[in-house]
C-alpha cells in the first residue's frame, strides 16, 4: 500500500474537501492518459505538481493579504519547507522531467561512445549505431535495456520506444528511426494549446463555484445518453456547425473592442488597464461503459 494512504495529512479533513479532491481525479484522468502516451510518468508530474502547489499557494496568500514566508507556503500547500525553499525560486510550472527508463536507454544509446562504430575511411569520427541486435550480450537492445534498469523488461521498453516512433524493429534487429527525444514542433504546438484553452476552461468552472463569486462566467454543457454512434456523430456535426457562427461573431466583436480600446488609449494617454479573454466550445462521444447500471439524467443544463 502506498505510505500516503497511511497518513491522514495527506487526506482532505472533512467532506467537502473529498468531494473537490474526486472531483479533481476526474479531471486528471485524460491528462494522465495524455501524459503516459508521451511517456511522462508519476515522477516527473509529482515533482511538478509541488511547484504548482506552491505557486499557488503564494498566489492565495498575497489575494488574503497575509505574509507570504516558507512556513506559510508549507502549511497552506503541504509542500515540505525544504521544498518550498528550493521551488519558490523557480519560474511557474518549470517541473524537472523525472528521466523514464525508456528515454534514459534512448540517450544512453546515441550518447554512449562504446555504442558507437567508426565511419569506415578511418579519418571520420565514430558514429551511432543505426541498429543494435536485439538478443545477446553487449552491444545488444536487450543488454543495453538491462544495464539501464533492473525494474522494466528489455521487450517493455522496446515497445514503449516503438510506441514513441523512436525505433523500429527488423526481424531481430533494432533501428534507430530518430536521432532526438524531443517531440515534433506540431505536436509541441498542439500541446501549449491544449494547456491554455483547458487551464482556462477550468479557470471559468472553478471561478463559478467558488464561494463569494460576485459575477460568472459562461460554462455550460448539454449532456445525453443513449445515443447510437451514428447519432453521437451527427451531433459532433452539428456542434461544429453551431461553433463556426459563434467564432466569426466573436473574432469580429473582439477586433472592434481591442480598436475602441488602443483608440481610448490614445486619447487620454492612459495607462488603461488590460484584460485577456477566451472563450471557446467542445464537443465528446465514447462508448457508455457497461457497468453503468443507473444512468445520469438525460440531459444537463447550465453548469455554473
Amino acid at each position: 500500500m502506498d505510505s500516503t494512504q497511511l497518513n491522514p495529512a495527506t487526506q482532505p479533513s472533512d467532506d467537502r474537501g473529498q468531494r473537490s479532491l474526486d472531483a479533481a481525479m476526474l479531471v486528471l484522468a485524460p491528462l494522465v492518459r495524455w501524459l503516459l502516451r508521451h511517456g511522462v510518468h508519476y515522477g516527473a508530474v509529482a515533482q511538478g505538481l509541488k511547484q504548482v502547489f506552491i505557486h499557488e499557494a503564494r498566489q492565495e496568500l498575497e489575494r488574503r493579504g497575509a505574509k507570504v514566508t516558507d512556513s506559510a507556503l508549507s502549511v497552506l500547500s503541504g509542500v515540505h519547507r525544504k521544498d518550498v525553499r528550493v521551488l519558490a525560486t523557480l519560474p511557474q510550472v518549470q517541473a524537472a522531467l523525472v528521466p523514464t527508463p525508456a528515454s534514459m536507454l534512448f540517450t544512453r544509446w546515441v550518447t554512449d561512445p562504446a555504442l558507437r562504430v567508426g565511419a569506415g575511411d578511418g579519418q571520420s569520427p565514430p558514429v551511432v549505431r543505426p541498429s543494435l541486435p536485439r538478443h545477446g550480450p553487449m552491444p545488444s537492445f536487450e543488454a543495453l535495456a538491462r544495464e539501464v534498469s533492473s525494474d522494466v523488461h528489455p521487450r517493455t521498453l522496446l515497445e514503449e520506444l516503438q510506441r514513441l516512433g523512436l525505433v523500429s524493429l527488423a526481424g531481430d534487429e533494432v533501428r534507430l528511426v530518430a536521432d532526438r527525444y524531443v517531440a515534433p514542433t506540431a505536436e509541441l504546438e498542439a500541446a501549449q494549446t491544449l494547456g491554455v484553452n483547458v487551464a482556462d476552461h477550468l479557470n471559468a468552472a472553478v471561478h463559478n463555484i467558488s464561494g463569494g463569486a460576485t459575477k460568472r462566467f459562461l460554462e455550460q454543457s448539454v449532456y445525453a445518453y443513449g445515443l447510437s454512434p451514428a447519432s453521437a456523430e451527427a451531433l459532433a456535426e452539428v456542434a461544429r456547425d453551431l461553433w463556426a457562427p459563434a467564432f466569426e461573431a466573436m473574432v469580429q466583436a473582439t477586433t472592434a473592442r481591442l480598436v475602441g480600446d488602443d483608440a481610448d488609449r490614445a486619447a487620454t494617454a492612459a495607462a488603461l488597464p488590460r484584460e485577456r479573454m477566451r472563450f471557446g466550445a467542445y464537443y465528446y462521444h465514447e462508448a457508455e461503459p457497461p457497468e453503468a447500471v443507473t444512468p445520469p439524467p438525460p440531459l444537463a443544463g447550465p453548469v455554473a
